[in-house]
């Protein structure tokens, strides 16, 4: 995984973990359903990533 993936999937994750935060605050169940669809996003990509990566590795 590039440098730039991971910080934008870091990026993804944080901003996920705000708007559930802010939505789970303010009772705004729409913005936590979009907070948690945006970390759930993030951890796909980064399985995705990881898989690349590994088979990379095994092909070397």
């Amino acid at each position: 995984m590039g440098l730039g993936d991971k910080i934008s999937n870091a990026a993804e994750d944080a901003k996920g973990k705000v708007k559930e935060g802010v939505g789970d605050a303010t009772d705004n169940e729409r913005m936590e359903a979009e907070g948690k669809g945006d970390q759930m996003s993030a951890s796909a990509k980064k399985a995705g990533e990881n898989v690349k990566d590994g088979f990379n590795d095994a092909t070397r």
